[in-house]
């Protein structure tokens, strides 16, 4: 025999005064207003923090439950870029689902950096559902100083070469 857990996202119109005061007030339509798609139930974008330090920036990102094999880190041109995919565990049509709050499908990151890093400047490491990412700053251009000596007096003007 089938169990029947409640639904817990569905109201009844005949015994949720609220439901029949939001249809009273704003129409029918108006719970519609707040579903979501389907096409939209990818994952949400991945909770960054960003820090920096003198030779780096530091990224982590909160991706728990995605395999290390499902996450691509790559580099275009001063964009860090990083997406992947969260896989079911269970096929769906293995259990009678009631409630389904986690989200499954791809995620996509990206972050504009202040400079374009080397390929072998970024190192990624991933633990307990968080990627930490860093990025090595390029050397600083160092630029040797000259002084320039400050002349007395109006400059030379070289006169124009005569004909012969």
């Amino acid at each position: 025999m089938k169990t029947m857990l409640p639904d817990l996202w569905t109201r009844d119109l005949m015994t949720d005064p609220f439901r029949a005061l939001e249809r009273d007030l704003f129409g029918r339509d108006f719970p519609k207003l707040f579903e979501m798609p389907a096409r939209q139930a990818a994952l949400p974008v991945p909770a960054m923090n960003i820090a920096e330090t003198e030779n780096a920036i530091e990224a982590t990102l909160e991706i728990p439950g995605v395999e290390e094999k499902d996450i691509k880190v790559r580099v275009e041109g001063d964009r860090l870029i990083v997406s992947g995919e969260k896989n079911w565990e269970t096929k769906k049509d293995e259990k009678d689902w009631h409630v389904v709050e986690r989200r499954y499908g791809a995620f996509n990151r990206s972050v504009l950096l202040p400079f374009e890093p080397a390929a072998d400047a970024i190192t990624a490491h991933y633990d307990k559902g968080v990627l930490h990412l860093t990025v090595q700053k390029p050397a600083a251009k160092t630029t040797a100083a000259k002084t320039i000596p400050v002349m007395t007096g109006a400059p030379k003007v070289e006169e124009p070469a005569k004909p012969h």
